[in-house]
């Protein structure tokens, strides 16, 4: 399979003067910006959320993010993602509608129960751990990788980040196989808009779960990172940063490898370990 990654395109890149300070004085330039707008995410018709994201694959992030979320389960549960038209027909750019084929009961029990997880997080860490091990089977994938695999990522995924080159200022998302091949990648403003457009990548390919994949974050592995992770079945988490420490105890109790501060020419492995050869 051919890797798709995030195109460069006007859409996710502004421009803006600036100043730059130098030797002592300042000099006028043009800068590259990435651009941030909101996308609200409907479920049949009705407003659900709204996120901060850059443009593009937004039906990737929508079903990314219903799946870690655990609003649905599976592609089949995916009905049909549209885009939102105004009162005069033309389409929307920051809105997306989203029909699930999930009962009424079933859907309003989901949302109640990540009502409640929303809620204690960050109150107790224990709660939201078990919350989420109750919904999301624990990895029990062989999947082996070595480590000079490991060590080769870094530069396909900064070799891919388009956007990111040409303003600093996203984070991504890769895809990966076993044997360090990439599969696809996506960038975005928010670290877990990115994870969640793999994950939608992903589901509308058929290839859930992720058990014999790897998964690449730039910056720093959070909680919830792991946690979308997780519920797409990937068994080893990478990322070029800081893991949080609520971030190794969910990949503990959740069965996923996890790897930090992977740069230069060495990583640190913090749980399950076994599957690096």
């Amino acid at each position: 399979m051919a890797a798709t990654t995030s195109k460069s395109n006007p859409a996710q890149i502004a421009h803006h003067p600036a100043a730059k300070f130098r030797a002592g004085g300042f000099a006028p330039i043009d800068d590259a910006l990435a651009i941030e707008e909101p996308l609200e995410i409907r479920l049949a018709g009705r407003r659900f959320t709204l996120t901060m994201r850059t443009p593009g694959n937004d039906e990737e992030l929508a079903a990314g993010f219903l799946l870690a979320e655990g609003f649905i389960a599976n592609a089949e549960e995916l009905g049909e993602i549209r885009r939102v038209r105004d009162s005069k027909g033309a389409l929307e750019p920051n809105a997306i509608d989203v029909i699930l084929n999930v009962k009424a009961e079933g859907l309003r029990a989901r949302l109640k129960r990540n009502f409640t997880i929303s809620s204690s997080c960050g109150v107790c860490g224990k709660t939201s751990i078990d919350a989420i091990t109750q919904r999301i089977t624990p990895i029990a994938s062989r999947a082996k990788v070595m480590a000079a695999t490991i060590l080769a990522l870094g530069a396909k995924l900064r070799d891919v980040q388009k956007v990111f080159a040409a303003t600093g200022g996203l984070h991504a998302c890769g895809l990966f196989n076993l044997e360090g091949q990439l599969l696809a990648a996506r960038e975005d403003i928010g670290r877990h808009n990115a994870v969640d457009k793999i994950a939608g990548w992903a589901l509308a390919n058929a290839m859930l779960p992720l058990s014999k994949s790897l998964m690449m974050v730039s910056g720093r592995l959070s909680f919830e990172i792991v946690q979308k992770a997780a519920a797409a079945g990937v068994p080893i988490l990478l990322a070029v940063s800081a893991p949080s420490s609520l971030a190794v105890e969910l990949a503990d109790e959740t069965g996923i490898t996890l790897v930090g501060f992977l740069r230069d020419a060495s990583f640190n492995v913090y749980t399950h370990r076994a599957r690096i050869t």
